[in-house]
């Protein structure tokens, strides 16, 4: 008998109304990168169990690594359970599902791969990087192979094995008048997939062109936010106006224009847990629903939110299949608490390349990277970001060269639509510690900058 069947056995032979167990076994491959050598390769390898009780529809959870002690943390947290607040609207835990066999999620070479292969792939990451303007290269590559185990005591009974691989390169140069840097990222699912030396190749192109940088004078700008920069805005902006529960509660800046417009007809925002590849792929959430596609913004019209079991139950609506546990660095955790995330946020790409975007912006900058992104007055839309490297100033059809920092305040709900394009450079990018997106590079119209 597994850990998982003898908790849930337990579960009953105390009289717990439901319960679900979860499992997480990984093995972590982290290679640090630190002043253009790789100083550490360190492997971990994790295993832990999440539990979460309904008694009366009171729900309790705990976590542990100790197979042992599950038995005896369940009677506690039952005990503990006669303190907490009945959930009237809970409707229960879902039964077993059909979920499909997805593509590109498991690579029976990174499960396996070596400490030297890893760390030949990082040498590879920092050799592309190498060049005779760049000072330090610094970054890290991390792998993860984990197996994910879920069952409850209504009979569902799911495992997955997943393997997940994410490089970035940040090259810094002081070759000019202030030091400026560059960020080269990549990650996937599978190691054919993956190019390390195109995330040293961008970093290096990102600080060498950003040497010398000039002056951005505070005005209105048309912005071609580059795919690393809109996965960003995704993360830390966008996404939570789509939460069921922000949305319910009226803290979305769209909670009043559900099937409404609030962007243009060009943008269609999807989560899409099934596109190979994507970081966030999965057959079924860590609840066990089923995952679908579902499209948030329809060529402008918004027409869908996410959430998981028990932010849905509260409404009386039936979960979307967006139970996310998020481990670290990538993957699944144990954690016995869900959240509402989507899976893949992915904007469908335009028919126009980034040079095209360029030659078509009179007053504008490209942006590569944002840093400190963050929701000023999420019920309104209102946002803050800065760009500090990664900038090109365009005048009438072409780059002139590289961009001092600057800020940006601006409005979600005004910028969505003061989009004029969309590109057809889509890929993967993932913030560290936050969600998934596909996207390619984007425009927006009369973005207020103000220099720094």
């Amino acid at each position: 008998m597994s850990a998982l069947e003898k908790a849930l056995s337990h579960s009953k032979k105390i009289g717990i109304d439901e319960c679900d167990v979860i499992k997480v076994k990984k093995k972590i491959t982290t290679v640090r990168i630190t002043d253009s050598e790789i100083v550490e390769l360190k492997q971990n390898f994790d295993e832990s169990f999440g539990i979460r009780l309904i008694q009366g529809k009171k729900i309790a959870s705990m976590q542990t690594t100790n197979e042992d002690e599950i038995e005896n943390i369940m009677l506690k947290a039952l005990r503990a359970s006669s303190n907490l607040k009945s959930r009237e609207f809970w409707r229960g835990l879902p039964y077993q599902v059909n979920h499909a066999k997805l593509e590109g999620t498991f690579d029976e070479r990174l499960d396996q791969i070596s400490g030297t292969k890893c760390m030949d792939i990082a040498q590879d990451m920092i050799n592309s990087a190498d060049n005779d303007k760049v000072n330090t290269i610094t970054g890290s590559l991390n792998i993860v192979s984990e197996k994910f185990e879920l069952m409850n005591s209504n009979g569902l009974d799911f495992s997955e094995k997943s393997t997940y691989i994410s490089g970035i390169i940040n090259a810094e140069s002081e070759h000019g008048e202030i030091p400026v840097s560059g960020i080269g990222h990549a990650s996937g699912r599978t190691l054919a997939n993956f190019s390390s030396e195109q995330i040293g190749k961008d970093a290096q192109r990102m600080c060498v062109e950003s040497i010398n940088p000039q002056k951005v004078d505070s005005d209105s700008y048309s912005i071609i936010f580059e795919p690393y920069s809109v996965g960003e805005l995704l993360a830390f902006v966008v996404a939570a106006n789509f939460n069921f529960k922000t949305f319910s509660e009226k803290k979305s800046c769209f909670s009043a224009n559900y099937e409404k417009e609030i962007a243009v007809d060009q943008l269609t925002l999807l989560d899409d847990p099934h596109t190979p590849e994507g970081m966030g792929t999965k057959s079924i959430d860590d609840e066990g629903v089923e995952t679908k596609k579902r499209n948030l913004i329809e060529k402008g019209i918004f027409k869908n939110t996410y959430s998981n079991l028990f932010d849905s139950y509260k409404e009386g609506e039936e979960s979307t299949g967006n139970a996310s546990r998020p481990g670290s660095p990538m993957g699944r955790s144990a954690e016995p608490i869900p959240i509402s995330a989507p899976h893949n946020l992915k904007v469908i790409p335009g028919d126009q390349s980034q040079e095209e975007m360029i030659k078509e912006t009179k007053h504008g900058l490209l942006v590569g990277r944002l840093w400190y992104t963050y929701a000023v007055n999420p019920i309104k839309g209102d946002f803050s970001c800065t760009a500090r490297s990664g900038i090109r100033i365009i005048k009438n059809g072409e780059i002139i060269g590289p961009g001092k920092s600057v800020r940006i305040i601006h409005s979600l709900p005004t910028m969505m639509k003061n989009i004029s394009a969309i590109g057809n450079n889509q890929r993967n990018v993932i913030q560290w510690a936050s969600l998934p997106s596909i996207t390619p590079s984007i425009k927006a119209e009369n973005i207020a900058v103000n220099s720094i």
